[in-house]
């Protein structure tokens, strides 16, 4: 025995080495990823401190321009300023010039302050002539500013807020004329002679270009947070990894001591004498792993069996997946799912789908191996492509699985193609192919929330067939759709891209027209009136049918509901089929043009 000593001692220090060696490769990838992650949450928790306070500065700095450009207009509406600019009197628009941050120009003269680095909004004085000049609202980027933000948007220190113009700073950094050429709204490290900085930049505010405002942090606490953790996180994995040699010792040590007391037993089983048992007495570790033993033999045909039956688990588990697949609708996704599930589910070197409309999806090494099944995608009439899966060799058991998922596959992608259909169903009018009235409501709720929002214009126009019951009634309902197709095709081929052409109901239809104003409104709206007055359709026995549309025309304001949009273009449309039909109408109080042919 004690010959077998150093041997003993030996092989728990392995062991030991083995735990050690096992463990540091995942303990450094640990290390690593957490210590990415640690940096990557710290610049992101950074980031979201500069989101936050930018956006109240910029907030702030929105909130007093706005009060300034309200009391420009209020200035503008003054009858008494409209006459000194009319009368080309400097002095007299300059007394009344009360407020500050404001100025008037005008072709005869110019009052008021100028900002060097300012936003500015200006707001026209119009006279009974036309335009009689402007008084622009500016909103300076001076030391105050960056103060009064600072206050509001509880910034942590080393934290500040700068002034750029043009991609320079000028102003709050304690360096100037230093180059921030970043994107605007989006956090960027920039580096500034020896330092590093944190940088967010708003975009430009007001309505022409010019000097905004960011702000910056210095990299140096992101990254004396980031060497602290990765610290802590360096003392974790050293203590693991003393914790685990320890246990390794112990555990190598109770290992050898069992495997010196079996081991004769064990060498007779392992020259081939399988019938050999091991004497077992007691009930202690010795007698378990005893037991162990003679049971070895016996549990082979059953362990067997269990592999046998964790296969069919594996097929029943790949058909859940398919059952999985569809109850979903993104055929992209689905197709990906199909060649992922059956590469993993084959045993496959690689697979390709190709789809109907051309489309590959590959994974793997599609056409590495000397085997290969092709499976095509189809339920009844419809094709979906083709999947293909490449290997050394495939099963039975391999194939079936695949022809299994393809049928579970097919199952989703026919899914997938009715809701899409069903979707278009609820969302375009069967009839013209336009949006239907569901669709137009939310378009217009949208739009007028973003209206809201950003302060952009928005208008909306009705269109109304006029006696369209008499064309159903003179040559009949088909004719009355024709004439319905064809006054959508007319809608569809007069808006952009940006704008909703919908059928609000019966012969009544609408237009949501984001970014334009009552002017470019009507101007839309007089040019399909035109074109519908100059067309003439013929009727399949070739008798021509003439028609005429009126329009109502709506532009959104302050305080309007959807709902209140929508009655102000009706009562216009109402008004305009009051007047004689085939004209397009503004309701009272939005232009002084009531009625245009």
């Amino acid at each position: 025995m004690p010959l077998n000593r150093p041997s003993t001692r030996s092989f728990k220090l392995k062991l030991v080495g083995y735990f050690v060696l096992l463990s540091l490769l995942p303990a450094i990838a640990a290390f690593w990823g957490f210590s990415a992650v640690a940096k990557q949450s710290e610049v992101r928790r950074v980031d979201a401190r500069l989101q936050s306070g930018l956006r109240a500065a910029v907030e702030a700095y929105s909130e007093d321009l706005d009060a300034t450009a309200q009391q420009a207009a209020a200035l503008a509406n003054d009858v008494r300023f409209q006459a000194a600019l009319e009368r080309g009197d400097a002095a007299a628009a300059a007394r009344l010039l009360r407020y500050p941050n404001l100025r008037v120009e005008s072709a005869d003269f110019s009052v008021g302050p100028r900002p060097q680095l300012a936003a500015e909004r200006q707001v026209v004085v119009v006279g009974p002539e036309g335009p009689l000049g402007y008084v622009i609202a500016s909103g300076p980027f001076d030391a105050e500013l960056l103060r009064r933000v600072t206050r509001r948007s509880g910034l942590s220190d080393g934290e500040q807020f700068v002034v750029v113009d043009r991609g320079r700073v000028v102003a709050g950094a304690g360096w100037s004329e230093a180059r921030l050429d970043v994107p605007a709204d989006r956090p960027t490290t920039v580096t500034v002679g020896d330092s590093r900085y944190r940088v967010l930049i708003a975009a430009t505010i007001g309505e022409r270009p010019g000097a905004t405002l960011g702000v910056l942090a210095s990299h140096d606490a992101i990254d004396a947070t980031t060497a602290e953790i990765q610290g802590r996180l360096l003392l974790g994995l050293l203590t693991a990894l003393f914790v685990i040699a320890l246990v390794a010792y112990f555990e190598g040590r109770s290992i050898v001591g069992t495997v010196s007391s079996i081991g004769r037993a064990a060498n007779a089983i392992a020259r081939g004498k399988l019938d050999e048992r091991v004497p077992v007495r007691g009930r202690d570790e010795l007698a378990r792993l005893g037991n162990a033993f003679n049971q070895m033999a016996d549990q082979l045909q059953q362990r067997l069996e269990e592999l046998e039956s964790e296969r069919h688990r594996l097929r029943e588990a790949v058909a859940r997946f398919g059952d999985a697949l569809a109850a979903t609708h993104d055929t992209d996704q689905l197709l990906r799912a199909i060649v992922e599930t059956a590469v993993e589910a084959t045993g496959a070197a690689g697979g390709m789908l190709i789809g109907a409309e051309g489309q590959v999806v590959e994974v793997g090494s599609p056409g590495r191996g000397a085997d290969q099944i092709e499976l095509p995608l189809a339920a009844g009439h419809e094709t979906f492509g083709t999947l293909f899966l490449f290997g050394r060799s495939f099963d039975d058991d391999a194939r079936l699985t695949a022809v299994s998922l393809v049928g579970q596959s097919v199952v989703a992608l026919d899914n997938a193609r009715l809701h899409r259909i069903v979707e278009r169903q609820a969302l375009v009018d069967g009839l013209t192919g336009l949006a239907n009235r569901r669709q137009c409501e939310e378009a217009l709720r949208t739009e007028v929330s973003r209206a809201r929002r950003f302060g952009t214009p928005l208008s909306i126009v009705v269109g109304d067939l006029d006696d369209f019951k008499a064309v159903n009634d003179a040559h009949g309902h088909p004719v009355g759709d024709t004439v319905m197709r064809e006054f959508a095709r007319i809608l569809e081929r007069s808006v952009r891209d940006v704008d909703v052409a919908a059928r609000w109901g019966g012969e009544e239809f609408m237009l949501v027209l984001p970014g334009t104003d009552g002017e470019g409104a009507l101007r839309l709206a007089q040019r399909i009136r035109d074109y519908v007055e100059g067309r003439t359709l013929l009727t399949p026995e070739g008798v021509p049918v003439r028609i005429t549309a009126s329009f109502g025309v709506a532009v959104h304001e302050p305080g309007l509901e959807p709902e209140d949009l929508v009655a102000t273009a009706d009562s216009a449309l109402y008004e305009a089929k009051r007047a004689g039909k085939n004209r397009v109408s503004l309701p009272r109080g939005q232009s002084d043009v009531r009625n245009v042919r």
